[in-house]
């Protein structure tokens, strides 16, 4: 007996109860306070670090002071009382503030108490409200034993490692858990230092300590340490500070880029350089592809490095972390896998190539809020098809790009609550570089997407975004309303589904989009013997006589869709 469809009216019904019903998450006072522009933050606006870090290998403890140099919103002022003001600097237990100066006067300590993670300080407006200042600065100092990363890069906190020959081996990261896992600032990706940092790590003379940006001095301090101070012009998002301790050697070579020349220095452990020498030629044929898709490094005043990490990587502004142990591949444990199965990702390296670009996606870019972290990965994931491409040709980038869907799981959206400093999905890496992949086919136009791509590190340089923003400029540029497109892939959980039939004289063939969301509309575009179709199913049942166009395992192939036959009553 053949299958009766479903009222249209009751089958939206039933899908909208099944993707938005998802489990609900319980969040904390103290997510709030770290995920939120609260009203202790609102009034200030960071315009630079600068950090001091001592660490101590044998005790895992630290002790630092930063100066943060601030603008008054006096706009955001709290109306209670414009006079004073709580600030909210932000400081991971078991960390401790010893002590936190103004300008106004070194001697003077600012009050403060400090609640889940969050330390409040009792800061004074009176002097500036009066001089019309805006500008001032407060020192803070402070000491104790961070937060160990077990399992670094996925969970956070300062690593105690060995080399291979028993010498300390020492960094941080602390992407999600925020900066202030290690060092006291306002810990919210969408107030970055206007303008840059630095970075001053104190070590045993015999280590070399790495930071972001471009060694402006080094110094002996006659006492069994020496300081190595590092600084950035650029903003530059809190996570991506970040210390390498260890026995390191440099080399340095050059790029010549789309904005001239461009430094690359790499630092890797003094008995790893020859590997490290082979393998890092990959960088300037990863930088130049990444470069004509995004458009000019967005870091030239601070250069490019590479430093050996004692973890996988991370995408660390100007100074990328490196683990990947000088092979191609994705390491695991002690192997290389190819994430998409093809075979295809064992001819390139993914740290070099995934972190790097990270540069563009993730530093230039920066998502206001963690909600938002498929800015960062979706992006990322989507240049590794496009570096495949680069090498092998466009067939192998988009077998590349459908290889990696296995690991979609559909779990949960992609974008999280906001304000709890939450995250999604992981499905922001896969998922989310199938859903450009098929935007770039809804295009059909590679010159036009390449230069969404490089608008949008253009558009937003050096800025902090909002999915919406990012949404917007794609859809405005493409000139096509990729809105539901957007909902469907990054909001719910739900594989679109084309559905079709053909007439009795196989000459005529119906379609429409089910498992979607209300009004979702993506357009197809179809090709057969060179020939392109451009198709725009609804969940209204269309037509077309271009049968032959209608190739299934094409149509998944270039789209992350289901594509099935269904039957009607006729």
């Amino acid at each position: 007996m053949k299958k009766t469809l479903l009222l249209f009216t009751a089958y939206c019904l039933l899908l909208t109860v099944h993707l938005f019903a998802q489990e609900k998450k319980t969040f904390t006072h103290a997510d709030t306070l770290r995920g939120s522009i609260t009203p202790e933050r609102a009034w200030w606006d960071v315009l630079r670090y600068d950090i001091t870090v001592k660490p101590d290998y044998a005790s895992k403890t630290i002790e630092g002071k930063v100066k943060i140099i601030f603008k008054i919103n006096k706009g955001s002022l709290p109306e209670s009382d414009k006079q004073t003001a709580l600030m909210q600097i932000d400081l991971q237990s078991p960390l401790l503030i010893d002590k936190i100066q103004s300008s106004q006067n070194d001697n003077y300590v600012i009050d403060h108490k400090t609640n889940e993670n969050v330390w409040y300080i009792d800061y004074s407006l009176a002097n500036f409200i009066q001089s019309k200042q805006t500008v001032d600065s407060i020192f803070i100092t402070y000491h104790g034993k961070p937060i160990e990363a077990t399992r670094p890069p996925w969970n956070n906190g300062w690593i105690w490692k060995k080399d291979a020959k028993g010498r300390p081996w020492m960094s941080v990261t602390c992407e999600g858990d925020g900066a202030s896992v290690w060092y006291p600032c306002k810990d919210h990706l969408s107030d970055e230092p206007d303008n840059g940092a630095s970075l001053s790590i104190i070590v045993p003379d015999t280590l070399v300590g790495i930071g972001n940006g471009r060694l402006t001095s080094t110094q002996k301090n006659n006492d069994g340490t020496t300081t190595y101070t590092w600084q950035v012009k650029n903003p530059i998002n809190n996570y991506n500070i970040i210390p390498y301790i260890g026995k390191y050697v440099n080399w340095s070579d050059t790029l010549h880029g789309e904005k001239g020349t461009l430094d690359l220095n790499y630092w890797v452990l003094d008995y790893a350089v020859d590997s490290a020498k082979k393998q890092f030629e990959q960088v300037k044929p990863i930088l130049h592809n990444l470069e004509h898709w995004f458009g000019p490094y967005p870091f030239y005043e601070d250069g490019y490095k590479l430093v050996q990490s004692p973890y996988l990587g991370m995408e660390h502004q100007s100074a990328v972390a490196y683990g990947n142990g000088f092979h191609n591949g994705y390491r695991y444990g002690k192997t290389w896998i190819d994430l998409s199965g093809t075979g295809l990702g064992l001819k390139w390296d993914f740290i070099i190539e995934h972190e790097s670009s990270h540069e563009w996606f993730g530093n230039n870019i920066t998502m206001k809020d963690q909600a938002d972290m498929w800015i960062h990965e979706s992006f990322a994931n989507y240049s590794e098809t496009l570096y495949t491409e680069y090498l092998f040709g466009k067939d192998s980038g988009n077998a590349y790009n459908v290889g990696t869907r296995k690991r979609i799981e559909n779990d949960e959206p992609i974008i999280a609550p906001y304000n709890v400093n939450a995250e999604g999905s992981g499905d922001m890496y896969y998922k989310g570089g199938n859903m450009l992949q098929a935007i770039r086919h809804i295009i059909d136009n590679d010159e036009k997407w390449r230069s969404i791509l490089r608008g949008l590190n253009k558009t937003f340089y050096h800025q902090t975004v909002t999915t919406k923003e990012v949404e917007n400029y794609i859809t405005k540029i493409a000139g096509i309303d990729l809105s539901k497109v957007f909902d469907q892939y990054l909001r719910t959980t739900q594989i679109p589904q084309l559905s079709y039939y053909y007439a009795a004289d196989k000459k005529q063939i119906y379609y429409r989009w089910d498992s979607c969301v209300r009004g979702f509309n993506m357009p197809l575009t179809l090709i057969h013997n060179k020939e392109a179709l451009h198709i725009y199913p609804t969940q209204q049942w269309r037509s077309s006589k271009n049968v032959a166009f209608f190739d299934t395992a094409w149509i998944e192939k270039n789209y992350y869709i289901r594509v099935k036959e269904v039957e009607i009553e006729k």
